[in-house]
């Protein structure tokens, strides 16, 4: 693990200062490169784009990292150390990209949703995006912060995921609506994936709150 965090950063096409900064988390056992080949998809031309490679190692791939255990005997593993992190590098974003948080959506995909949904209750971003994710062990705990706050989230799962199951999905929608979050949910009939509709309304909701 190290202090800080290895990145993929795609500037806007435009060439002109980005309108925004999305952020995007890949899940357990991908990497940067793999949550970032979606971009061409995404049609935000205007906006500038940061992939972060989690800090652990996987277990079982060469090149797959990891932002916390999810083997049995070490479940959750590593999450404290990576919250930190991911906060701290989060923070540290508008000094090297000239994009306030404000501006900023944080989305991630499995693992990396989970991450979303944990540390963006935490900051005072424009957005959360959760695509099959979940709440991990202290996420909703947001006692301390003033609940008018909480950026606005969107959750997309799929119903026939066995990875995550959707009861997780809607736990999530229920959790961060009790803490006073604008939440905007969708189901798909799929399973752990994502889907071209999904990078739609991923789209949409940037284009909505940035």
């Amino acid at each position: 693990m190290t202090d800080t965090l290895e990145f993929v950063n795609v500037p806007p096409k435009t060439g002109q200062p980005p309108k925004g900064l999305i952020v995007t988390l890949h899940g357990w056992g991908a990497n940067a490169e793999d949550v970032a080949s979606l971009l061409p998809f995404l049609n935000l031309p205007d906006y500038q784009f940061v992939f972060p490679n989690a800090p652990f190692p996987h277990p079982y791939s060469s090149i797959g990292r990891a932002w916390y255990s999810l083997e049995t005997e070490n479940m959750y593993q590593g999450l404290t150390e990576s919250r930190q992190l991911l906060i701290d590098w989060l923070q540290s974003l508008e000094s090297t990209t000239g994009v306030p948080l404000s501006r900023t959506i944080l989305s991630g995909f499995s693992q990396g949703g989970a991450m979303t949904l944990d540390v963006g209750l935490k900051l005072p971003l424009a957005g959360l995006v959760s695509l099959s994710g979940y709440l991990q062990p202290g996420a909703g705990d947001v006692k301390t912060q003033n609940l008018a706050s909480l950026p606005p989230v969107l959750i997309m799962h799929g119903r026939q995921d066995t990875v995550v199951p959707l009861q997780a999905a809607l736990l999530a929608r229920e959790r961060l609506e009790s803490l006073g979050a604008t939440v905007q949910y969708y189901e798909f009939d799929m399973g752990h994936e994502i889907r071209p509709q999904m990078l739609d309304l991923l789209r949409n909701f940037v284009i909505a709150h940035v």
